[in-house]
């Protein structure tokens, strides 16, 4: 899979030419190059330098050596004969880039002697980047592996997205609630990205269409847009492990075509001077506007639209500039659809190819199947886009047209397979007409692509039973598996380097490039030393992660407590009140009987919530309020702490990852697609607590299941218990325990005596319980206490925790690569 045919970018490093410091990795080269960088560009000295001028120059010392040794461009991929991977995908949560590229490059040490020469301190600058926040959670994240991924496999790659200017948005929490803050990542500046002006595409909004016919007559139809916008293109280099490429990550920002209407200000109209780029700029203002809105809506649709269209018309112009033919699109570019939103990808090419460049509807059909696959992310269908017909009309006339026109010809083949059943028509149709008419953009990914894959075994399965059912009768070859994975550069080599200093040392050859070495590791499980070591390494992280959270949030926790850890997108369906009923329980235990042994334990949360979605805003808000009454309780805080970690993001993932000593992943079975913060705590030697669903499942069956905590329905009897009519109260009333915990809620115990507050909770888990909490409590209790009991034996903790590193191979998002590789791009 390398990319050995591809030329060389000119200006390669020459490593045995000293006199090159702008290439250069020694620290006498890293040194005169943070000096020219710090003169030259910034126009300072060390010594008048801002902090983030010192920051600046040393991002651009390590990125002159990623373009100047490793940057390919497209042109340079598009020479040779290999397949181009093109990524589309809404999100990208790509973490800090200094680090990482500092370890990707093997100079971290480098670095950080040659700064100390000028009495800086490598760390502080690694904590003055700004994170990129241009996703939501799992989405972003795991595109970024991919991209890393990519890179270090030698695959010719390159992501496409936006370009928010405004990313996922900073959380503080004030008197217990999230309060959401404007993310400015770009204020001070990204020296990361290279603007390229030059690679600007128009991009249509609204208007009408006409049909004519050309001088052979053809029949074709124009497209006479209300408004024109403009895409530019931002590179950022994503960096390979120990590998000679480097991938872009190509970004789209709106601008308008004509920034200032001179005649407009000098008749005195200044607003109408400016009033398109303001209004093109919107579109790529901020990461997934709020939607409950019309206009909301729309903008949401142009993000879609514009990142889609910008990504083809890229693509296709690279095609073109070395001779080949858009009849051979499918054979150059492999295009993966990371879930639904860059699913107008499939309608954009066909209107690309047929009205700008007159190919038949045939061949452009082709061509279209097989450049596209499709990956699923959800079970739930409500989380299925689907766009209002009167709206995407109006603004994607054109692309209606062409929805309507492959519709007709696929329910045409459904009609010849299913003959007579017009339910299978209904659903399977790109239109839903059951109500208000919509455009199913799920349908239009799976119709439109060569291949549909699910993100776990479980969820792949699930996903040909229930959403997409119909569509796996139709084309069961379809429809593949490949199982999500984590880079374990990140989120083990760079975050937790204690630990990777051990498995270095103890390991046979680099575990970095191929997890499944860490197998070796078993043979230890009954070494003293090593199990003290081991010890040793978590306990360390646990301090580290003390400080910081005693920084933010004034919270003392005892680093030898059990490092409890729930930490991910709060939603209700991943059922963090489930672990709230869990510390409860405890706390009304030792409040009835103070001199119950139980193991010490510090909770500790992070997650943030949709700002429109109050009953995850009410989940923290209890928890937070839980941690208020526990914290400052003198017969409990001895046992057990509880803490909401603010603002969950990249950068604080890598603090918390390392530290834990379990992770909960509890959500109802059937419901979470894979999850990926499953794989990084097991990676780094946390336990798991959680129910058969996602990834949970090929998890346990890794480790083994002596060494993972089940508990819980499963997803087929999650099912019949539902079919069966669940009633959540019978369980509060036989359950005594649960009982107690319920009404200690809802007497306003823990806000001061108000009874109302959380009562939109408690009412729904009483009275509907979607999630099932009140049918998998006890199981889960039961299954709590069998981790408490477990800790006190530190030595086989200790054991099992080696356990879920070494066998955690599987996971990498290496192998997620090459089985896409593999069974849909065929690189």
């Amino acid at each position: 899979m390398s990319n050995n045919n591809v030329k060389k970018p000119h200006g390669g490093i020459n490593n045995n030419c000293p006199d090159n410091v702008r290439e250069g990795l020694t620290v006498e080269d890293i040194k005169q190059s943070f000096l020219d960088n710090l003169r030259y560009h910034l126009g300072s000295t060390p010594l008048s330098a801002s902090k983030n001028d010192l920051y600046t120059a040393l991002a651009l010392v390590v990125r002159e050596r990623i373009f100047r040794q490793h940057f390919y461009s497209l042109e340079n991929y598009s020479e040779s004969e290999n397949r181009i991977v093109a990524y589309l995908s809404a999100e990208f949560l790509p973490g800090p880039h200094l680090s990482n590229n500092l370890f990707n490059l093997g100079i971290t040490e480098q670095a950080r002697e040659a700064l100390s020469s000028f009495a800086i301190d490598l760390d502080d600058l690694i904590e003055q980047e700004e994170e990129p926040g241009l996703g939501n959670g799992g989405l972003g994240r795991l595109a970024s592996c991919y991209l890393d991924s990519l890179a270090t496999l030698s695959i010719p790659a390159v992501g496409y997205g936006i370009r928010y200017e405004f990313g996922i948005f900073d959380q503080e929490i004030r008197g217990g609630w999230q309060v959401e803050i404007t993310d400015k990542w770009l204020r001070k500046g990204n020296p990361w990205e290279i603007i390229r002006p030059n690679l600007s595409y128009k991009v249509k909004l609204g208007g009408y269409t006409e049909a004519w016919t050309d001088r052979k007559e053809r029949l074709r139809v124009r497209w006479i847009p209300d408004t024109v916008v403009k895409g530019v293109a931002y590179d950022t280099p994503v960096l390979g492990y120990k590998a000679h490429s480097a991938n872009p990550l190509r970004l789209w920002k709106a601008e308008a075509i004509e920034s200032f209407d001179f005649s407009a200000f000098n008749h005195g109209d200044y607003y109408m001077a400016v009033q398109d780029k303001m209004f093109s700029e919107n579109i790529t203002k901020v990461l997934y506007p709020n939607d409950e809105s019309t206009s909301g809506k729309v903008l949401r649709l142009e993000q879609q639209f514009f990142f889609v269209t910008c990504s083809l018309q890229d693509m296709i112009r690279v095609h073109l500039l070395i001779g080949r033919k858009l009849k051979d699109f499918h054979k150059k570019w492999a295009i993966q659809l990371n879930d639904t939103h860059p699913s107008l990808a499939v309608a954009e090419l066909m209107r690309l190819l047929i009205d700008k460049h007159l190919m038949d509807w045939d061949t452009a059909w082709n061509v279209t199947c097989n450049t596209f696959a499709y990956t699923n992310h959800t079970l739930l269908p409500e989380a299925l886009e689907k766009w209002p017909v009167p709206l995407f009309g109006k603004l994607l006339p054109r692309h209606l047209e062409i929805i309507y026109e492959i519709n007709s010809r696929f329910l045409e083949i459904v009609k010849k397979v299913f003959p007579g059943d017009d339910g299978k028509l209904s659903r399977m149709s790109l239109i839903d007409e059951s109500g208000d008419r919509y455009v199913r953009m799920a349908n239009l990914a799976t119709v439109g692509s060569s291949k549909v894959n699910g993100v776990a075994r479980l969820h792949s399965e699930l996903l040909k039973d229930t959403v997409l059912n119909d569509f796996a009768d139709l084309w069961p070859e379809k429809f593949c598996n490949i199982t999500n994975g984590v880079t374990p550069r990140r989120f083990a080599g760079m975050s937790n380097p204690g630990l990777k200093k051990l498995l270095d040392e103890k390991t046979s050859k680099e575990w970095l490039n191929d997890l499944s070495v860490l197998k070796e590791l078993e043979s230890f499980i009954n070494d003293k030393n090593f199990l003290k070591e081991w010890r040793k390494i978590k306990l360390s992280v646990k301090k580290r992660l003390s400080v910081i959270i005693e920084q933010r949030t004034g919270v003392q926790v005892d680093p030898e407590s059990l490092f409890d850890v729930q930490a991910k997108r709060i939603h209700e369906y991943k059922r963090q009140h489930l672990n709230v009923l869990h510390i409860l329980t405890l706390y009304l235990r030792l409040k009835q009987n103070p001199e119950l042994n139980i193991s010490k334990r510090t909770f500790i949360f992070g997650g943030k919530a949709a700002p429109g979605y109050y009953m995850a805003k009410l989940i923290i808000k209890l928890i937070n309020s839980v941690a208020d009454i526990v914290n400052n309780d003198p017969d409990v805080n001895g046992c057990l702490k509880v803490v909401f970690f603010p603002d969950y993001n990249v950068t604080n993932a890598q603090n918390v990852y390392p530290a834990a000593d379990l992770s909960e992943q509890i959500s109802t079975a059937g419901k979470e697609a894979s999850g990926t913060g499953n794989m990084k705590f097991s990676l780094n030697g946390a336990l798991t607590i959680g129910t058969l669903d996602g990834a949970n499942v090929e998890i346990r069956e890794e480790v083994g299941e002596e060494n993972f905590f089940l508990f819980g329905l499963t997803a087929a009897e999650v099912q019949e218990v539902k079919s069966k009519g669940y009633n959540p109260y019978v369980y509060y009333e036989q359950n005594t325990e649960l009982r107690g915990v319920i009404d200690f809620i809802r007497s306003g115990a823990l806000v001061g005596g108000d009874t109302e507050l959380f009562r939109p909770l408690i009412d729904n888990l009483l009275h509907n319980d979607p999630y099932l909490l009140f049918a998998d409590y006890q199981s889960y209790i039961d299954c709590q206490d069998q981790v408490g009991k477990l800790w006190q034996n530190q030595a086989e903790w200790t054991r099992k925790s080696i356990l879920n590193t070494a066998r955690m191979g599987k996971f990498s998002s290496d192998r997620s690569i090459r089985e896409y590789c593999n069974l849909i791009w065929h690189v």
